[in-house]
């Protein structure tokens, strides 16, 4: 959500900023929920003893996934599954880690590889539109900053335009991303709960079903916010009209 403290001096309280604080609070809500739910699943040990890279090798090798490879990266909450490279990429704190964290994160990013293997739709889409969407991304925060100061100075509203163009093209690409992450974690609790090897008890199934929920609603927040921005600046640009 950019520029909206300078922008807020020159309009009124609307529906569409209501909303667009609205979401801004349930999303930190909902962060701060994610963050302490996985911090509090890292610390519970998986029963079977594996670390997260090796949860991700065995469900790839379970879905006769041969040429995907596990690797560590850097950072916090860096977990992705890359498709150009088919690599399932985990942070230090997954790869290596014997949690239940660590295993839910691991067969999340697998379930993308499984999805990759069986050409699942929606990430055939997303996957596609990925170039597009991000020189929409580079566009979106500076014609958003120069429209608005166009039009409140100008009344020129061909920039501001263009940036709601591309802020459209993100918040389309956010809610594509929504069902390739719930299928992902679908796919991979499904996994879980038909291997005893890795996870051994039914409630070690749960705090990782709890653990996935959470995750994939910071997807959900993370859609409406845009939404929400887009609206806002559709409202702006109506308004200066």
């Amino acid at each position: 959500m950019v520029h909206f403290s300078f922008i807020t001096a020159y309009i009124g309280f609307s529906s569409a900023w209501v909303l667009m604080i609205g979401v801004a609070l349930v999303s930190f809500i909902v962060q701060s929920r994610f963050k302490s739910k996985f911090q509090k699943y890292a610390e519970i040990p998986l029963s079977s003893g594996l670390t997260g890279a090796e949860v991700a090798q065995k469900m790839l090798r379970d879905n006769g996934i041969l040429d995907v490879q596990v690797i560590s990266v850097e950072g916090q909450l860096t977990d992705h599954y890359n498709p150009e490279n088919k690599t399932v990429n985990l942070s230090p704190d997954v790869y290596y880690s014997r949690s239940v964290a660590a295993a839910a994160v691991a067969a999340h990013e697998c379930g993308h590889a499984v999805q990759h293997a069986k050409a699942y739709s929606w990430l055939s889409l997303r996957t596609a539109i990925v170039p597009v969407i991000s020189v929409a991304s580079r566009l979106v925060q500076w014609t958003l900053m120069i429209g608005v100061m166009l039009m409140i100075f100008a009344i020129n509203p061909y920039i501001l335009i263009i940036g709601i163009a591309a802020l459209a093209l993100v918040t389309l690409f956010s809610f594509i991303t929504l069902p390739v992450e719930f299928d992902a974690s679908q796919r991979a609790l499904a996994w879980l709960n038909n291997n005893y090897s890795v996870m051994q008890s039914s409630e070690e199934h749960e705090q990782a079903k709890d653990a996935l929920w959470w995750a994939a609603m910071t997807y959900v927040v993370a859609a409406l916010g845009s939404l929400a921005t887009l609206l806002y600046y559709i409202s702006f640009l109506n308004r200066r009209n």
